[in-house]
């Protein structure tokens, strides 16, 4: 088929309703096709620059490198679409079910997904800089670093209430990405890179964010029950009111984190560095803190009740009106 430029929509709905779903290459800049549907349409390459496809139907539509810039695609199905490598700069997403959509390495700089569904989507190597997905569903996606092919980038993009559960974020660059009150349940995190990010409030129970950089990060009343965090960073990172009840903390730096009322019940920190970190008030009853660096540590007023502090270093630690009760002291004696 010819490509012919501004199509009018009539007549492209028309060749669609007769058989004809091969419109790779079309300029259909502005079209507008409020509604339509186009099930297993291709737009292959098509400049859909600034169209309106808002409610329409596009599952299994094939949009691989197709500009689809500032275009507005709210509430509307694009279920198994296939948008690999599509420019969806500033486009309007809002309400929009994606379910299962394959995205990789599209551009979705500045878009905007609030409470949409990317169910089981394909977000490998996808740019989410500046992005809005505020209530979005991610459960199950795929946005995994895979050397030299997919790295997604999500600087600065608002998170925040997205459902993440079991979602697969490793190597993912999450630097100061807002993802307060964001469901990271069961999510692979592992060497994901979230200085500076907001998670105050998150859900990160069962969570793997092992080697990951936390640097900074904000973590003020998030719950990473029995999370798996060895050998991550948390330097400086605000964790007050956080819950790490049962988390595995081995080799974690938290140099100066403020974890002010902080849960770490049978948490085990062996051989984390806590140097100059602020636990005061917080309750580690039962944890292990086997060979922990706790120089200028501050456990004021806090609960070591049974903790187990064999080997660790308390040179200069603040335990002024701590709870040591039944705790294992350094030099492997049993306080009372």
């Amino acid at each position: 088929m010819e490509n012919r430029k501004n199509m009018d929509p009539q007549r492209l709905l028309r060749l669609y309703a007769h058989g004809e779903t091969n419109f790779t290459g079309f300029n259909l800049n502005g079209i507008n096709l409020f509604g339509a549907d186009l099930i297993k349409v291709v737009f292959k390459e098509a400049n859909l620059t600034r169209a309106n496809l808002v409610l329409s139907y596009l599952n299994q539509a094939v949009l691989t490198k197709a500009d689809l810039e500032s275009a507005n695609l709210s509430g509307s199905n694009l279920n198994y679409a296939n948008l690999m490598n599509a420019n969806l700069h500033n486009a309007d997403f809002h309400g929009a079910s994606l379910q299962n959509a394959d995205l990789r390495n599209a551009n979705l700089t500045l878009a905007t997904f609030i409470d949409a569904n990317l169910m089981n989507s394909d977000l490998r190597g996808v740019d989410l800089s500046g992005a809005n997905l505020s209530g979005a569903c991610l459960v199950g996606a795929n946005l995994r670093k895979e050397a030299r092919t997919y790295v997604a980038v999500m600087r600065g993009a608002n998170l925040s209430r997205v459902d993440l559960r079991s979602t697969d974020l490793t190597g993912a660059d999450l630097t100061g990405v807002n993802l307060s009150g964001a469901n990271l349940t069961n999510a692979t995190l592992r060497e994901a890179n979230l200085t500076d990010a907001n998670l105050s409030e998150a859900i990160l129970n069962n969570t793997s964010l092992i080697s990951s950089n936390l640097s900074g990060a904000n973590l003020k009343g998030a719950s990473l029950i029995n999370s798996q965090l060895a050998k991550s960073n948390f330097t400086k990172a605000d964790m007050t009111d956080v819950n790490l009840q049962g988390a595995i903390m081995s080799l974690v730096k938290l140099n100066k984190a403020i974890m002010i009322r902080a849960n770490l019940n049978g948490a085990r920190l062996n051989k984390a560095d806590l140097t100059r970190a602020d636990l005061s008030n917080a309750s580690l009853i039962d944890a292990d803190l086997v060979e922990t660096y706790l120089a200028r540590t501050n456990f004021s007023d806090a609960n070591l009740t049974k903790a187990k502090l064999i080997r660790a270093d308390i040179s200069a630690t603040n335990l002024a009106g701590a709870i040591l009760e039944e705790a294992v002291m350094p030099d492997g004696t049993i306080y009372y």
